[in-house]
């Protein structure tokens, strides 16, 4: 019967021609293979999801807004349909911006489309990441699929910074000159890096067409090339899930990608879709035309960039302008430390964010391979750092908009700054401090609960005279989650071969115990044996 069916699809047009595609690509192996890699169904998954079908709108929009747009910084005057503008000169980047604005049928729609899309994209992969972070999906096998994951962001926020400034408006122009001034504080090279990239001295005569084949050739490229390899590096590792009942290292629990699978995926793709479509159709965002073309004169409160580039704009606005001492260093040029130290903060995020996996592999000396999720509960050091370098991000970011805020909630700007300088050294201890502690007060009530069941409400009185509260045990996936988890306990340095400690070991040992010193140990079966006695025991007594 198989065989008659077969010889039938491989007899009609399209069975033909998948045969014919199948015999010199050979895929139909791959895509069996594919289709029957069982995928875990919990909603924090989706944040990936919603990331790459970013990206395919992006670039559906994109290539559409592509076909009007003019990269060029030719000067013209404006005689389109936006009445303000015309007679402004302008560049004809800026003219043509316009144009899509208000003279393509619906090219402002595509315009607020490719943007809400490019927000919404490195929003979930900066949240996909903090999941990854804070279950500890980074570690081994995946060590270099967090790497991948992490390069993938930093190319959105170079994606991001290349698209929005190619309208060369005063909003986007500003962004360049900040730019061009940090070139210029790189030590030797910079004034010859910021005369290469803008085609001569500020704001040069080609910088627009060089964003735009960034934009739109170059970074899309490593970004496709970095999506295709983080996907192929889940399917090879497998995918991790959540503690549970049958769930294992080797055991996935889930639904197959066909066709389950793939078709949540459709029906999420077009939901996500359509949430942007709406923002894009309603919400105004990046109006062009309220700014005007791009002049150094009319700098004025409220140009910031977009969020996820704030961060580095804010550290800036955060370093003070006067030093009681000189603050520049003669040595091959002048070295404007004022630029050149608020970059600092961004080299100690980034890099410890890259090199995370190895650290806590080193100081745990757990080359295990994982992959079952942890709590975040479970691991209150790792979650207080994490914390804590979302809170040192986020006040950068914030700092970005200061002015914004001195003028909106009518306080000085120098206050602001002020407060802002006080949480950018002290927030991130702050943070990391309340977490952990948070961690360690929920994994006590984990333990209580495991122990002692839940509270019902319900006083009864034993046959001698006492009166108790009944508690009810706990059901088995509950209690599995509760008592089933990794917890390391301080790991002291430990002598080498010729009975010496080493350095980097005496390091290692201090941050193990910095680590895992403040612990609370899960729930051992001896303990768990005698509180099913207990609630048997309580049970039988009324």
């Amino acid at each position: 019967m198989s065989n008659a069916v077969n010889e039938y699809q491989a007899s009609t047009t399209p069975g033909r021609i998948a045969n014919f595609v199948d015999t010199r690509v050979g895929m139909s192996g791959i895509v069996r293979e594919f289709g029957r890699k069982i995928f875990p169904d919990h909603w924090t998954f989706m944040f990936g999801e919603v990331a790459l079908y970013s990206l395919v709108i992006l670039i559906l929009s994109g290539t559409y807004l592509t076909f009007f747009f003019d990269p060029s910084m030719t000067s013209k005057v404006y005689d389109g349909s936006y009445v303000p503008m015309k007679g402004v000169e302008m560049s004809a980047a800026y003219a043509s911006a316009l144009h899509i604005s208000f003279d393509i049928r619906g090219g402002l729609f595509m315009r607020q489309v490719h943007h809400w899309a490019a927000l919404l994209f490195v929003v979930a992969i900066a949240v996909h990441m903090m999941r990854v972070f804070f279950t500890g999906a980074f570690r081994r096998p995946r060590e270099l699929n967090w790497v991948v994951g992490g390069m993938l962001f930093v190319l959105s926020m170079a994606a991001g910074f290349t698209g929005y400034s190619l309208p060369d408006d005063v909003l986007s122009g500003n962004g360049l000159r900040i730019i061009d001034g940090v070139m210029k504080a790189i030590p030797l090279v910079g004034t010859h890096l910021s005369l290469f990239f803008f085609g001569g001295e500020f704001p040069g005569h080609a910088v627009i067409g060089r964003l735009y084949t960034l934009h739109i050739m170059i970074i899309p490229a490593l970004i496709l090339l970095t999506v295709a390899i983080h996907l192929f590096m889940v399917v090879v590792h497998k995918h991790t899930q959540y503690p549970g009942p049958g769930r294992t290292e080797k055991n996935v629990v889930g639904f197959p990608v066909g066709p389950v699978y793939a078709a949540k995926a459709g029906g999420f793709f077009f939901v996500v879709f359509g949430i942007i479509a709406l923002m894009a159709g309603t919400v105004t965002i990046n109006a062009i035309w309220n700014y005007g073309p791009y002049d150094p004169s009319p700098v004025q409160a409220g140009t910031q960039p977009d969020w996820y580039i704030g961060w580095v704009d804010g550290a800036l606005r955060l370093m003070p302008g006067a030093w009681p001492w000189h603050w520049q260093v003669q040595a091959g040029g002048t070295w404007v430390l004022a630029v050149l130290l608020p970059m600092v903060p961004a080299a100690i995020l980034l890099g410890l964010f890259f090199t995370w996996p190895w650290l806590e592999r080193w100081v745990t000396k757990d080359n295990r391979e994982h992959h079952i999720l942890d709590r975040p509960r479970n691991a209150p050091f790792r979650t207080g750092a994490g914390v804590a370098g979302v809170t040192w991000y986020s006040i950068m970011m914030m700092a970005a908009s200061s002015d914004l805020i001195a003028t909106h909630f009518h306080v000085a700007l120098n206050d602001v700054a002020y407060v802002l300088r006080f949480f950018f050294f002290f927030g991130p201890f702050i943070a990391f401090e309340i977490t952990r502690r948070i961690c360690l007060s929920l994994q006590r009530k984990d333990r209580e609960l495991v122990l002692h069941g839940i509270e019902t409400g319900r006083v009864v009185q034993l046959p001698h005279g006492e009166f108790i509260e009944v508690h009810e045990p706990l059901n088995e996936y509950d209690r599995y989650r509760l008592v089933n988890f990794n917890s390391p306990v301080v790991s002291p340095a430990q002598p080498d071969k010729k009975g010496k400690i080493s350095g980097g070991e005496r390091v290692r040992g201090r941050l193990s115990r910095l680590f895992f010193e403040d612990r609370v140990a899960p729930v051992s079966p001896e303990e768990l044996e005698a509180a099913h006695k207990h609630h048997e025991l309580e049970s039988g007594s009324h």
